[in-house]
């Protein structure tokens, strides 16, 4: 099975758009996004760095995404 690879956290949000998550405000440095289930997810918006695996799968796990799945969607995209 292939490893989830660093992403940017722009590509990540509209990965994440995509599963029925919006946008719902910025605070600092950081991105909520809300479902339709209530489930929120905190995007980390740092310029220059991009989202590391271990983050990502935290991040992937909260909003309900496998592994297969998100390597899916990151193909379409």
């Amino acid at each position: 099975m292939p490893k989830i690879p660093p992403i940017n956290s722009n590509w990540l949000i509209k990965i994440l758009e995509k599963e029925g998550f919006q946008v719902i405000r910025k605070k600092g440095s950081h991105i909520i996004l809300i479902n339709k289930e209530k489930n929120r997810i905190v995007i980390p918006m740092h310029p220059g760095k991009d989202i590391k695996p271990g983050l990502l799968r935290a991040i992937l796990r909260e909003a309900g995404i496998n592994r297969e799945k998100f390597l899916k969607l990151l193909k379409e995209k």
